[in-house]
């Protein structure tokens, strides 16, 4: 583990025990029966490095590399199988700590938040879609930048012009663009701010939609023009390339695409993961102040 992935896990430790947790109600107690060995703030900090620096790689291989890397760090790194069942019961914390990191950066405060969504594919052939456990939650859909087809969920994301993930869900590829958006705002509108502006893409184009990013939310939203439409934004390519850069970085820095998960909590804990770790080093480089606020190259290695 090089120089900058253990400063960064370090004050991400002490930050989640001195204040995070904590403001969340939530202590080596706060849960009944048998204590864990690895607390909380530990296994959100292997969590970060495992997405670092495996976030292609399966669990087992995960695993082996923390018990032979991290073991003066984190003696108490359980096996595969309990280290799985601790991820995925901790996916709500994980979300939480997301919240939590925004809300420590200057982003937070930024009135422009980035609107988009991104296929999370799934299975690659007919014969996993048949006996696969996601049978039921995921399902088909269509890449139009990648003029593919695709059998999964869709991740929607809202997040700060710098990346910093604000509200994320997964939805069912079937379901339009603007219906899952609403309602996934609507869950989550108490991460807005009234006078912030949303920049989306075409996708998002419809009267109900803006009728509700305005009257219901207090905000507004940007959209490029579309061709039958007057003349309102202009065509805001450069804006609109800012989340496409994001959803670069989960994919080829963090595997978003290759998550290798086959249960519905699978994928949630996999993609909030991977989200965290995007988080964690933001939350970092704005602290040291890092001209590159979403740069994960010197936590990779």
């Amino acid at each position: 583990m090089n120089n900058n992935l253990n400063t960064l896990l370090t004050t991400l430790y002490v930050t989640l025990v001195d204040d995070v947790l904590p403001s969340l109600g939530i202590n080596r107690t706060h849960r009944p029966g048998r204590k864990p060995a690895l607390d909380d703030a530990e296994l959100l900090c292997l969590v970060i490095a495992q997405h670092l620096l495996h976030g292609t790689s399966s669990e087992t291989r995960w695993v082996r590399y923390a018990h032979q890397h991290f073991s003066e760090m984190f003696p108490d790194i359980p096996q595969q199988s309990g280290y799985n069942k601790r991820v995925r019961a901790a996916s709500s914390l994980i979300s939480l700590v997301i919240t939590a990191l925004a809300r420590d950066t200057a982003s937070w405060y930024d009135l422009c938040r980035l609107l988009d969504s991104t296929p999370i594919p799934c299975a690659m052939s007919r014969e996993t879609v048949k006996r696969s456990d996601l049978a039921g939650y995921a399902n088909y859909g269509y890449c139009a930048s990648h003029s593919r087809y695709f059998w999964g969920f869709r991740l929607y994301l809202v997040c700060a012009p710098d990346g910093m993930p604000v509200i994320w869900g997964l939805a069912d590829p079937k379901i339009g663009e603007r219906e899952a958006a609403m309602v996934l705002l609507a869950h989550d509108q108490h991460l807005l701010s009234t006078g912030q502006v949303i920049v989306a893409d075409k996708g998002f184009a419809g009267c109900d939609f803006e009728g509700f990013i305005s009257h219901e939310l207090g905000v507004e939203l940007i959209r490029p023009d579309r061709k039958n439409e007057a003349h309102r934004y202009g065509d805001l390519g450069g804006i609109r390339q800012w989340v496409e850069s994001v959803f670069d970085t989960l994919k080829d820095q963090l595997g978003l695409e290759h998550h290798r998960a086959r249960s519905p909590g699978g994928v949630y804990a996999k993609v909030a993961g991977k989200l965290l770790a995007l988080a964690s080093v933001i939350w970092h480089n704005w602290r040291i102040g890092a001209p590159d606020k979403r740069s994960l190259t010197a936590y990779d290695h």
